[in-house]
C-alpha cells in the first residue's frame, strides 16, 4: 500500500512540475499559442443578392480559357516600363517562391520539386508565344509542376508577369 501511495505521489509531483514548466514557458513565449490568436471568420456578412436582370454575356476568364493559346495577345504593350515594373512586383509576390530570385527554378519551395520548376530565362520559355505563357500560368501545365493560377492571380497581373519574364531575355 505504501508503495502504491509513493508511486502516486511521485507521479503527482512530476505532473505538477511539467505543468509548471509549460505554464512558465507559455507566460514568457514571445508569440501567442494557436488558441490565443484571433480568428478570422470569413463570410460573416451575407453575400449581396445579385440583380436578376444582370447576366454576363461575354468577357471574363472563360474568354481566355476558350482562346487559342498560340494566337492569344496581351491587352498591354508588354515592352512598356510601367508594365514590366508591375510584372516584377507581381513576380516577387506570386512566383519567386518556386522560380527563385535568379529565375532558375531554385526558389525556396521550387528546389524541393522533382522536376524543378522551369528556368524562366531558358530558350524554351523565352521563345514561347505570350499567349501560351499566359495559358500555362493560368491553367497549369498537364503533367508538370506549374499550378493553375487563374483563380489566384488576376488576368492583368498575369500579363504583367509575362511582360517581366519576357524582359529577362535568354540566359547567356
Amino acid at each position: 500500500m505504501l508503495r502504491i501511495l509513493s508511486v502516486g505521489l511521485i507521479a503527482t509531483v512530476i505532473g505538477l512540475t511539467v505543468w509548471g514548466l509549460i505554464t512558465l514557458y507559455d507566460a514568457n513565449l514571445q508569440v501567442g499559442r494557436m488558441w490565443e490568436t484571433p480568428r478570422v471568420n470569413p463570410h460573416e456578412e451575407p453575400l449581396p443578392v445579385m440583380d436578376t436582370r444582370t447576366v454576363p454575356v461575354d468577357g471574363g476568364e472563360n474568354m481566355y480559357r476558350l482562346a487559342d493559346p498560340v494566337t492569344l495577345q496581351s491587352p498591354f504593350d508588354l515592352t512598356q516600363p510601367a508594365v514590366v515594373t508591375a510584372g516584377q512586383q507581381a513576380y516577387q509576390y506570386y512566383c519567386i517562391q518556386c522560380h527563385g530570385k535568379y529565375y532558375d527554378g531554385l526558389g525556396t519551395v521550387g528546389q524541393s520539386f522533382a522536376p524543378l520548376p522551369g528556368n524562366l530565362r531558358s530558350t524554351k520559355v523565352q521563345s514561347m508565344p505570350v499567349g501560351q505563357l499566359f495559358y500555362e500560368i493560368s491553367y497549369g501545365i498537364p503533367g508538370g509542376r506549374q499550378p493553375a493560377l487563374a483563380s489566384t492571380i488576376s488576368p492583368d497581373e498575369r500579363w504583367q508577369i509575362i511582360a517581366f519574364v519576357k524582359s529577362l531575355g535568354q540566359q547567356p
